[in-house]
């Protein structure tokens, strides 16, 4: 590694692969949301802030905007509590194929697309006639339930989906930070008298506090980006927009009306939300990262 020559040729590619995918469609998004930008028109007049102006005017941009908030406080918050408490469950199983088979379990739904999951859950568990979910409610002779017809049950079914799909890489994770506790300290506070419960709380979340951040902040900024199961799942039933999010909006924009320059000011509110949030986050569960 004290080769020069050596560590260049590795990081060279990887800074230009990162420039061209990264930085480079981040600032060039920015520039076109000051335009009124069209790719198929030939002029596309600067128009400076307008775009941005017109966010606070429209409806449909308000709306996604309380939908994703919404969404990504909710959803965050349940997939780290129930992540948490798999992980810890799992962690406590005896023996190694046990804990490998249960990490296996949650972590199958990983694999599978999103959208083809999605186009499932939507066609089979929340149907209105004959899905799984008003199966269930005939069961107990409740009345079948139109899933997707408020912006409430949209956005409870999409959290409800995406928990289902993507806990297994938070558990994985917690599950390895949990394991590279020492017993130890487990053991000495046993010995105490401290509940499993106490022991949990006092000495492993503290220890678990680099994996914990980490899973929170990358978990976050997913969550905000989150659009293949909005994309399936929400409503546009007598255009009240049911379950759409900043993501479906920018997609709508863009690639429906054409509008990239309004889309590219709507992801470039987004950037700014999950970086503000991101930072704000990383400072509020700040942990020491330097070993001594």
């Amino acid at each position: 590694m004290k080769d020069k020559k050596f560590v260049y040729g590795i990081l060279i590619p990887c800074f230009i692969l990162l420039f061209i995918f990264c930085v480079f469609p981040l600032f060039y998004g920015l520039g076109i949301s000051l335009f009124h930008y069209n790719p198929i028109r030939q002029e596309n007049p600067f128009i400076g802030l307008t775009n941005y102006a017109a966010l606070l005017e429209d409806k449909d941009f308000q709306k996604a905007l309380v939908h994703t908030i919404a969404y990504v406080v909710i959803a965050v918050t349940l997939n780290i509590i129930f992540t948490l408490a798999i992980a810890q469950f799992i962690t406590s199983l005896p023996g190694k194929k046990m804990k490998t088979l249960f990490r296996t379990i949650f972590f199958i739904p990983c694999i599978a697309p999103i959208a083809g999951t999605a186009v499932v859950w939507k066609n089979g568990l929340l149907y209105k006639d004959g899905g799984t979910f008003n199966e269930i409610l005939g069961l107990f002779g409740l009345e079948s339930v139109d899933w997707l017809a408020s912006s409430v049950t949209v956005i409870g079914c999409i959290i409800l989906f995406t928990l289902w799909a993507d806990m297994g890489y938070n558990i994985v994770l917690f599950c390895a930070g949990l394991e590279g506790i020492p017993k130890t300290f487990d053991e000495a506070a046993a010995i105490d008298g401290a509940t499993p419960f106490q022991r949990f709380v006092k000495i492993k979340l503290p220890l678990l506090g680099r994996t914990f951040t980490f899973v929170l902040m990358q978990t976050i900024i997913s969550y905000f980006q989150m659009f293949a199961q909005f994309k399936v799942l929400e409503n546009k039933q007598s255009g009240m927009n049911y379950g759409s999010v900043l993501t479906t909006e920018i997609y709508e924009q863009s690639f429906d009306k054409y509008n990239m320059g309004y889309a590219s000011a709507i992801a470039t509110v987004l950037f700014f939300i999950v970086f503000i949030v991101a930072m704000v986050q990383k400072r509020a569960t700040k942990v020491d990262w330097s070993y001594e």
